[in-house]
């Protein structure tokens, strides 16, 4: 059975249209709870700072308490730092109310096990086939009880700075940081800060409607004229959610979720604490598969979504893994993606080794790459198109052994993904103009 309502990062749309009802919400607690909170348990709802998470958060709080789960309301905290607290707190499920890097007009829900992990393809299909049972209202002796956690923030904050080394310290460093005015505002600034850094912060206003909104992980052109300007060692951005980072060197360079990659997998080589392959997905640059080969260091490509990268981490025995979007995985610090965690592990590769960002970036290089969204009325698999075929057989023989090309239909926005790689620019930017065309062409 195949997925109507969850994708690659869980439930996700326009407010006000199915699936992003209130009325929706209430059946998906419902669902979830009959699944994974069957004799009433604890919830832990947490969310990012779109206007729409008052909504969703009443939504589900009635849907869990009506299905007699307790329910803990977090407030505004990052997605990872829902999972680290769903563990601390011996929670059976915790509840992320977001649309990660998506505009604020979207929103999302999405979860984790008790054990901070995101669910697997059949758990969500297993809720997804509860949602035409009406929602659970039990008898009054046997509702559940909610209370909001003041502490919740103060709490992950002590836990990503329990992730640097205790023999350094940010002190010397002058760092922006960018919240893409999303669920990281605060933790992120404090923690760099209560870590010695001096902090700029970016992006850390925000007012319901603006996150994402020209800044961010996904916007980080104020973040790479900032840096230089103020004269900051280094820029650090999230997305709307925290999961996602990039960052910018001393000389206002983007330094993506591949080049993160590559450091800390050289890093963790250099100290003897890698353990088994680095994982990334096929749009992984072809330079970090390259770098990483020369230095002797095990790399497989999962699926695209940090869900299948953590799927293979574990089956390989892995602890690094990331998407070239920045949504990364260090798993000898914590369960999941987190973007506040990766770049502390970055700086403490600075500071331990005493080069710059970009110094440490400069062993990748990074092939010509572009990608084009097509947006399609209609879902379509490129794969079941001839003529989506044929073009791709076409430009795969322009580029022989030379580059890669990959087509996949998005988990979360209405587009088909259409990148190319391969040596020589020009080829690539001409290849993927034309491949995108007769996408756009059989999606019409």
């Amino acid at each position: 059975m195949s997925k109507k309502f969850f994708g690659t990062d869980g439930v996700r749309g326009t407010v006000g249209k199915d699936p992003m009802t209130a009325d929706f919400a209430i059946r998906l607690a419902s669902a979830a709870a009959r699944v994974l909170v069957p004799e009433g348990g604890t919830v832990l709802i947490g969310k990012d700072t779109r206007l729409s998470g008052y909504m969703f958060e009443a939504a589900l709080e009635a849907g869990f308490v009506a299905a007699g789960a307790d329910v803990l309301l977090l407030g505004p905290l990052p997605t990872p730092g829902i999972a680290v607290l769903t563990q601390e707190f011996h929670a059976d499920l915790g509840v992320v109310i977001s649309a990660s890097h998506n505009p604020f007009f979207d929103n999302g829900i999405k979860f984790f096990d008790g054990a901070g992990s995101k669910l697997s393809d059949e758990v969500e299909k297993a809720i997804e086939a509860q949602l035409d049972k009406p929602a659970i209202t039990l008898e009054s002796r046997s509702l559940g009880k909610a209370k909001r956690i003041d502490t919740a923030r103060l709490r992950y904050q002590a836990f990503c700075a329990s992730t640097f080394p205790p023999e350094l310290t940010l002190e010397g460093l002058k760092v922006v940081f960018d919240g893409a005015n999303g669920a990281s505002y605060k933790v992120g600034p404090r923690t760099l800060a209560d870590l010695g850094a001096e902090v700029i912060p970016i992006g850390c206003s925000p007012n319901g409607r603006n996150i994402n909104d020209g800044c961010g992980s996904t916007k980080p052109n104020l973040l790479r004229t900032t840096v230089p300007a103020v004269g900051a060692d280094v820029g650090i951005a999230l997305d709307g959610d925290g999961d996602r980072v990039v960052m910018i060197d001393e000389n206002g360079q983007l330094i993506d979720g591949d080049q993160l990659l590559y450091i800390l997998a050289t890093a963790r080589k250099q100290s003897g604490q890698l353990r088994g392959p680095v994982v990334g997905t096929v749009m992984s640059n072809l330079g970090l598969e390259h770098a990483l080969r020369d230095r002797d260091i095990e790399f497989r490509r999962a699926s695209v979504g940090d869900r299948y990268v953590l799927e293979t981490l574990r089956q390989t025995g892995g602890i690094i893994g990331g998407e070239t979007s920045g949504h990364m995985i260090v798993l000898d610090q914590t369960t999941t993606g987190d973007g506040l965690i990766c770049a502390l592990q970055v700086l403490a590769v600075m500071k331990a080794s005493g080069k710059r960002l970009s110094e440490l970036a400069a062993g990748m290089p990074k092939y010509p790459q572009k990608m084009v969204n097509v947006r399609v009325e209609k879902k379509i698999n490129p794969d079941d198109s001839p003529a989506i075929r044929d073009a791709v057989s076409a430009a795969e023989e322009q580029l022989k052994d030379t580059g890669r090309i990959v087509l996949r239909a998005s988990g979360t926005e209405p587009v088909i993904r259409v990148m190319v790689e391969g040596q020589d620019e020009e080829m690539v930017s001409d290849l993927a103009d034309r491949l995108a065309a007769v996408v756009a062409d059989v999606s019409d």
